[in-house]
């Protein structure tokens, strides 16, 4: 443990690195000429080579995605490296491995809203988004590094610690199909305009280290830490095992100390001892271990005098001398035309003694041991025969035959005597899973374990989860239960892989709708329309009622009550806006009163008044430059808002938006930029937006600005309590009282639970229920 705690304190420089823990990912997709679209440039420095992006497809084939994913598959420590050179206001994906919209791991820079966005899945496979605000699209040089340990993540930008968090834990555990693009999503959506250099995975902890060897570790990592805990938690698990196990074996010898247990053995209703034999027909047993254990009689071929010969006699296993042998069946040396007398002497017979035939002359048969003729097809088994139990007699042309029936092997050549085979004990039988072989007089029995049911003659499954409800089929598919499981195929009409079904309408569903069958979308919360394209707007219906410090926010597929200028949220966060408070802007120099005149505060604002006496100039104060009375002003880091002084308020809005101004600023007004290249093409590639349109789509709120898509995690109003709870359809989580449904838990290590053998658990540590391998217990609600 206290090795794991420690791992990875030592770091060695970039040559020093384990080859088995780097991925190169220029390297790996052999980047180079090949490429359309990419080409090679100067970098940030000589040592490697870097990459100009012009937004063009860039995907890595199966063999270099299969070794990338195998080094990254189901590790809790990685971290993200790369030298970027941006172009000013494009967002465009850096790095991106996914499955269709499952984002597995997505490194985003957004230059529309400067931020850098973290994409991954939760090892509860929901999606999540950690978004960073920082400007790295400026067409400058940065080196970006996102450092994962477990639930602990880490954000340098050119060796400064930007952001540190701690988020719920990635999945890394990449199904089939996942690929990995470079530079872009896909080939339609986050194209990224700029240099690439060093884009590096690391499958180690604080991998920053190697573009900033300064920053070297002294601590050990989250991850490390929650091995620890982990380990400690195993042990505990194991000493609960071990000790139930010791206990119940306990009590078992104490009860084989007081009995003597005879194996013995049941056949045909008669029940034998250890070692006991019997004979059972022409086999002769043994009870060996409560095993009957039976071999056939080995017969000796008799020796004959002239005047007889070898046969069966019924009753007997084993041929004998016979000399006068009278049955048909076994006639070997008698002469033709010879019958056994009452005498016990053989007696000529005349062919005025045969019967009449019914039968043409031309169907009768002469047969060199019969005097008499006998017509074709003749049933000679209705004569008598000796073909014992388990042997059938079968009319020849010629004569009868004995023949062992199904399921039977002959114990003498004439398979007078069969004996049963046991399928079960040579392996000869066709049962499967969950079942137990039974072997039956001729055939066997496939019996299902105890709490199985039959699906077939050979198979059993746990239970029918088709019948019972049990299963993960959709609702718009058909179920099939199959061993040890089930099976889902699709409806007529759907499509999916019958997990998940959907109707067929063409993917014209907007923002986020599902569509139920064809031709009819269910719309998510807050939207309504045949296509789910309408938002409705709370705020003008009526819907909401806010407080009268806050006013109502209308927002795609929701709304939220945001404090008005001058008050702010007392962190209390309340729906309707009841937390919101007055700003001191005097009190805390957020105003701008020139120096001639006197703030005071107001009930959401302030005043500057001019003292008694005084002839004040009405002059702002604004980023520290005096703005005069009556002035209008652009911002400088914002050329879309325009600013003004009145009477020592300044007064800021954005520019007003005229389309049929010819002279319109299209960078502040991009819905008025009417060229086909600035369009963007939605997500299923079936609608086309124009620019500075917004919609919705698998809960981010997507723009399109000059050509260019950006989607960011919708934004979600805070919820402070314990358990929380996303509703299906929706995309901003809920508090809930039940731990049991929530689906996100603020874990408290330092709190914890008792189990039902009294072991103290940490808050949410997983554990399987002692006795059972089934039931999973959770420690949620701990104290």
């Amino acid at each position: 443990i206290v090795k794991t705690f420690f791992r990875g304190c030592v770091w060695t420089r970039w040559f020093g690195v384990d080859p088995a823990l780097r991925v190169d990912v220029f390297g790996e997709l052999r980047l180079g000429d090949a490429f359309a679209g990419v080409s090679q440039v100067p970098g940030f420095h000589n040592d490697t080579r870097a990459f100009l992006f012009q937004g063009k497809r860039l995907s890595s084939g199966a063999d270099a995605t299969e070794r990338i994913l195998q080094k990254l598959r189901n590790k809790k420590e990685f971290t993200v490296l790369a030298t970027v050179k941006q172009e000013t206001l494009n967002s465009g994906v850096i790095l991106s491995i996914h499955r269709s919209e499952q984002r597995f791991l997505e490194l985003e820079s957004s230059g529309q809203r400067n931020e850098i966005r973290l994409h991954y899945r939760t090892q509860g496979q929901q999606p999540h988004t950690e978004v960073f605000p920082y400007t790295l699209a400026d067409d400058q040089w940065h080196k970006v590094s996102v450092a994962l340990s477990a639930s602990h993540i880490l954000l340098h930008v050119d060796c400064n610690r930007i952001y540190e968090r701690v988020v719920e834990p990635p999945s890394m555990d990449f199904p089939e199909e996942t690929s990995i693009w470079l530079g872009q999503r896909n080939s339609a959506h986050g194209l990224f305009k700029g240099v690439m250099q060093d884009v590096q995975l690391l499958v180690m902890p604080q991998g920053y280290i190697s573009q900033c060897p300064d920053l070297n570790r002294t601590c050990p990592t989250c991850n490390d830490f929650h091995g620890l805990v982990q380990k400690i938690m195993e042990l505990q698990d194991i000493l609960a095992k071990t000790s139930s196990k010791l206990s119940k074996a306990e009590e078992k010898m104490n009860g084989l100390d007081r009995c003597y247990c005879e194996r013995t053995c049941s056949v045909k209703g008669v029940l034998y001892r250890e070692d006991e034999s019997w004979t059972d027909g022409c086999k002769n047993c043994t009870c060996s271990n409560g095993t009957a254990l039976c071999e056939p009689i080995s017969c000796v071929p008799p020796v004959c005098p002239p005047d007889s010969a070898p046969a069966y006699v019924p009753g007997r296993c084993c041929q004998e001398c016979q000399r006068e042998i009278c049955s048909r069946l076994y006639l070997h040396s008698v002469k033709p035309c010879s019958f056994c007398g009452q005498d016990r002497t053989m007696h000529r017979v005349a062919p005025s003694i045969c019967p009449e035939l019914n039968c043409a002359e031309s169907e009768q048969m002469t047969l060199p041991d019969r005097c008499c003729n006998v017509c074709r097809g003749h049933d000679f088994c209705a004569e008598g025969h000796c073909c014992a139990e388990h042997s059938e007699c079968i009319s020849l042309e010629t004569g009868p035959r004995c023949r062992c029936r199904d399921g039977f092997r002959s114990l003498r050549d004439d398979e007078a005597y069969c004996e049963d085979i046991d399928e079960c004990a040579e392996g000869r039988h066709y049962c499967r899973e969950n079942t137990v072989c039974v072997n039956t007089p001729g055939s066997f029995m496939c019996i299902c374990h105890a709490g199985y049911i039959r699906i077939d003659d050979y198979s059993c499954t746990e239970h029918n989860e088709c019948a019972s409800g049990q299963h993960s089929c959709d609702e718009n598919a058909l179920c099939f239960n199959t061993v040890g499981g089930h099976s889902c195929s699709c409806k007529p009409g759907y499509t999916g892989n019958g997990t998940i079904c959907k109707a067929l309408c063409d993917g014209l569903c907007q923002n986020g709708g599902t569509c139920v069958s064809p031709d009819t979308c269910i719309c998510q919360q807050g939207f309504t329309g045949k296509r789910c394209e309408t938002d409705i707007d709370e705020c003008s219906s009526g819907f909401v009622e806010c407080d009268s410090r806050a006013t109502c926010i209308n927002l795609p597929g929701w709304y939220h009550c945001e404090c008005r200028d001058g008050y702010h949220d007392n962190g209390m966060f309340s729906a309707n806006g009841e937390s919101c408070e007055d700003i001191d802007e005097c009190g805390t120099g957020r105003n701008s009163c020139a120096n001639d005149t006197v703030c005071f505060n107001l009930e959401g604002g302030y005043d500057c008044r001019c003292p008694h006496g005084k002839n004040c100039t009405g002059d702002c104060i604004h980023d520290n430059k005096v703005k005069h009375n009556g002035q209008i002003w652009v911002l400088e880091n914002d050329r879309c808002s325009v600013c003004s002084c009145q009477s020592g308020l300044v007064m800021c809005r954005r520019m007003v938006c005229d389309c049929d101004n010819p002279t319109v600023d299209l960078f502040c007004c991009p819905e008025c930029d009417p060229r086909h290249s600035s369009q963007c093409l939605h997500q299923n590639g079936l609608l086309a937006y124009s620019t500075g349109a917004s919609w919705v789509e698998s809960c981010q709120q997507c723009q399109c600005l000059q050509g260019e898509v950006d989607c960011w995690p919708l934004s979600c109003p805070p919820v402070d309590c314990e358990f929380t709870l996303i509703p299906e359809g929706e995309c901003c989580p809920r508090c809930v009282t039940d731990p049991c449904q929530a689906d996100t838990i603020r874990n408290d290590i330092t709190k914890t639970c008792t189990d039902e053998h009294g072991l103290v658990r940490f808050s949410g540590s997983s554990w399987i229920k002692h006795g059972t391998e089934c039931t999973l217990c959770q420690c949620k609600h701990a104290v």
